[in-house]
C-alpha cells in the first residue's frame, strides 16, 4: 500500500485542524453571542415543542451539540432547566447539529470549496484579532475558526488515501460493505467509536462525507457510521455530567437514551430510509449517491488522477465528461449524507418527543441517589419558574415559599458542620461531608441569585407600597441568609484546614463547640420559626435578640478562656488559633441570624 506512517501523521494532523477550527469558531460565536443564548435557553424551554426548537437554533448558531448539551446539563445542575425540559433541548440539539454536515456539502465538496478563500479570510480576521473590542475580537476568532475548518477539511480530502493507487483499500473494506445488516451494525460502531475518540460529531461527519466521496465505503455504510456518530456524540454530554448532581447525570443519561433508541428504530426501516433518501437525491441532481463506490471503482488510476487534479482545458471531451459525472456523484453523495442526517434526527425528535415523560421516569429509575445521598443535593426551584407568574402577589409568595426552601438547606448545611467537629478527620465520611458542604453552598449562592433575580423582574412591575415593602424584606432575608450559609461553609474549611494540619481537638474544645452550635441550633430554629409567619411581634423580636446575645457572651466567655487555658499550656497555640476561627465564624453566623428576622415587618399591638 502506498501510505506511509508520514501520510497517516498528515491526515491526523488535518483532523486536528479541522476541530481546532471548529472549536475557533464555536467559541468565538459564544462569545459573540455572550448572555443572549442563556437567556433564550432558560425563557423559551416552557414546553418540549419551544425546547426543542430552541435546540435547534442555539446548536445552528454555535454549531456543536456538544456544547449545547453540556450547556443543558450546567443548567439541570444550576437548576435553571428541569429534566423535562432538558430533554426537549437535547432533541432539537441534534437536529441543530446536521447544519455542520449541510455547510461541509455545500462549501467543502464540487466546483467551488471556500478552503480557497481560507487564507483571504484570516488575513480579514487579523486586525480584528488585536482589536481592543472584545465584541471584534470574538468576531476574528470566529472567522479564524471557518477558515481553519476548511483548511482542515481540504487538507482532509488530500491527505485520505485514494482507492485507484492503493487498490487493497477497496478489497479490504468490501469485505465489511456486503453482509446486510451486519454491515450496518459494523460502520454503526466505528462511527460512535471514532465519535468517541475525537469527541466531535462534527468531525466525524466531515471524516465519512470524505470516505464516501472518495469511494472508500458506499453510501449505506456512511448512513450507518452517521448513525454511529449520534450515539457517540453523547459522551460528551455524560463526560460532563460525572462532576455535576444526580439531575445533570439523568439529563445526560437521557441525551444517550434518546439517541440510542433513535439508532434502534432506524435499524428497523434502514434499507427503506436509505432508498427514500437516494431517490430524492437523485431526483434533484440526477446523481445517485449509492452509485458513487462502484463509478469509482470502474475508472482507471490514470483516469482518477486525471479527472481529480486537472482542470477541463487539460482534458479530453471523454474525461471531462469523467470529471462531470464525478463532480455530480459527490455533490449528491455529500447532500445525500446530510439530508439523511437532517431526515433522521428531525423524525426521531418527532417521534420521540410524544415520550418524554416516559424518559424521565426512566432517568430517575435507572439513576438514582447514591446512599448517603438526597435529592436535594441538586437545586431545584420549588415554586419560582424562570418565567413571570400572573400576579404580582402571587409571584411574592412564591418568592416567601422558595426562602423557607432556603432557609431548610442552610440548616442541613449546618448539620454537616456539626457532624463534621465531631468526627475523627482521618474518618472518610468527614471529606465526603465537606464535599456536601462546598456543594450546598454552590447550591445557596444560586439560590441567592435566581430568588434575588426573580423578585428584581417582579419589582419593575407595578406593586403598592405594601407588597414594594415585603419584596425588599424579602431581599434582605435571602442575603443575609445567603451569608449563613456562606459562615457554615467557613467553619467547614476551618476544619478540614485543621485536618490537613494533623490537628486534634481536646474534648474540652469539641465540648465549647457543640455549646455554641446548641445556641446557633436554637437562633436557626427560631429564625425559620418566624419567616413562616412573615410578621412578629416586638416580644418575639426581643427574644431573638436575647438569643444572640447570649451567642456573643459565650463568644466572649470562650475567648478568656482560651487565653488562660494557653498560658496553662492545656493545649497548642496552634489548637487555639483554629478554635477561635471556628467560634469567631459561629458568632458571625448569629449576626446573620438576627439580620435576617430583623428583615422581617414587625406587628405593632
Amino acid at each position: 500500500m502506498d501510505y506511509s506512517f508520514f501520510d497517516f501523521l498528515g491526515l491526523v494532523g488535518s483532523l486536528a485542524l479541522f476541530l481546532y477550527g471548529m472549536k475557533i469558531m464555536s467559541e468565538g460565536l459564544q462569545k459573540l453571542t455572550g448572555n443572549k443564548l442563556r437567556n433564550i435557553l432558560s425563557a423559551m424551554t416552557k414546553n418540549r415543542l419551544t425546547g426543542v426548537l430552541t435546540g435547534v437554533l442555539i446548536t445552528a448558531l454555535i454549531q456543536s451539540s456538544s456544547a449545547t448539551t453540556v450547556m443543558v446539563v450546567s443548567f439541570v445542575n444550576a437548576g435553571l432547566l428541569s429534566l423535562v425540559q432538558s430533554i426537549g433541548v437535547i432533541m432539537g440539539a441534534n437536529i441543530g447539529t446536521t447544519v455542520t454536515a449541510w455547510i461541509i456539502s455545500l462549501f467543502g465538496f464540487g466546483k467551488f470549496s471556500i478552503s480557497a478563500l481560507a487564507i483571504p479570510l484570516m488575513g480579514i480576521a487579523l486586525p480584528l484579532i488585536f482589536s481592543s473590542k472584545n465584541r471584534n475580537k470574538s468576531l476574528g476568532e470566529f472567522i479564524f475558526g471557518f477558515a481553519f475548518l476548511f483548511m482542515g477539511l481540504d487538507f482532509l480530502q488530500s491527505s485520505m488515501p485514494d482507492l485507484q493507487n492503493n487498490p487493497e483499500v477497496l478489497s479490504f473494506v468490501q469485505n465489511f460493505t456486503d453482509m446486510g445488516i451486519v454491515s450496518v451494525l459494523f460502520f454503526l460502531l466505528v462511527g460512535t467509536i471514532l465519535t468517541i475518540v475525537v469527541q466531535s460529531s462534527s468531525a466525524t461527519v466531515a471524516l465519512t462525507l470524505i470516505m464516501a466521496v472518495k469511494g472508500w465505503i458506499d453510501f449505506p455504510s456512511a448512513a450507518a457510521m452517521v448513525m454511529g456518530e449520534n450515539i457517540g456524540t453523547t459522551i460528551t454530554a455524560n463526560l460532563a455530567a460525572i462532576p455535576a448532581n444526580i439531575s445533570a447525570k439523568r439529563a445526560a443519561f437521557a441525551h444517550f437514551m434518546f439517541n440510542v433508541l433513535g439508532v434502534l428504530w432506524m435499524l428497523f426501516v434502514f434499507k427503506y430510509f436509505v432508498g427514500m433518501i437516494d431517490t430524492i437525491v437523485s431526483g434533484i441532481t440526477s446523481s445517485h449517491p449509492t452509485e458513487i463506490t462502484p463509478f469509482i471503482a470502474s475508472l482507471t488510476p490514470e483516469e482518477y488522477t486525471q479527472i481529480t487534479t486537472l482542470p477541463k482545458s487539460e482534458l479530453s471531451p471523454e474525461l471531462v465528461a469523467l470529471q462531470n459525472k464525478y463532480l455530480g456523484y459527490q455533490a449528491s453523495t455529500s447532500y445525500g449524507l446530510s439530508l439523511f442526517h437532517t431526515l433522521f434526527n428531525i423524525c426521531n425528535a418527532f417521534i420521540m418527543i410524544w415520550f418524554v415523560k416516559l424518559y424521565e421516569k426512566i432517568c430517575l429509575t435507572v439513576i438514582r441517589p447514591k446512599r448517603g445521598e438526597e435529592e436535594d443535593e441538586e437545586f431545584i426551584l420549588q415554586y419560582i419558574s424562570t418565567g413571570m407568574a400572573s400576579t404580582a402577589e402571587l409571584s411574592i409568595i412564591q418568592a416567601e415559599k422558595e426562602t423557607d426552601v432556603y432557609v431548610l438547606r442552610v440548616r442541613k448545611m449546618f448539620g454537616f458542620i456539626k457532624k463534621m467537629t465531631n468526627l475523627d478527620h482521618n474518618d472518610k465520611k468527614f471529606l465526603k461531608l465537606y464535599n456536601r458542604t462546598e456543594k450546598y453552598e454552590d447550591i445557596c449562592d444560586q439560590m441567592e441569585v435566581e430568588i434575588g433575580s426573580y423578585l428584581g423582574k417582579v419589582a419593575e412591575g407595578r406593586l403598592s407600597n405594601q407588597s414594594k415593602e415585603r419584596v425588599r424584606a424579602i431581599l434582605r432575608g435571602v442575603t443575609e441568609i445567603e451569608s449563613i450559609a456562606d459562615s457554615s461553609c467557613n467553619i467547614a474549611r476551618h476544619l478540614k484546614r485543621k485536618m490537613e494540619a494533623d490537628v486534634v481537638f481536646e474534648e474540652s474544645i469539641i465540648t465549647n463547640i457543640n455549646n455554641m452550635y446548641e445556641l446557633l441550633d436554637k437562633a436557626l430554629e427560631n429564625m425559620q420559626a418566624l419567616l413562616k409567619n412573615q410578621k412578629i411581634t416586638e416580644s418575639e423580636l426581643l427574644h431573638s435578640k436575647y438569643i444572640e446575645n447570649s451567642i456573643n457572651e459565650k463568644r466572649n466567655l470562650l475567648k478568656r478562656e482560651n487565653v488562660e487555658n494557653l498560658n496553662q499550656n492545656l493545649y497548642s497555640y496552634q489548637n487555639g488559633v483554629f478554635y477561635m476561627d471556628i467560634i469567631s465564624e459561629c458568632e458571625r453566623m448569629g449576626d446573620y441570624i438576627v439580620n435576617v428576622i430583623e428583615s422581617i415587618e414587625v406587628k405593632h399591638n
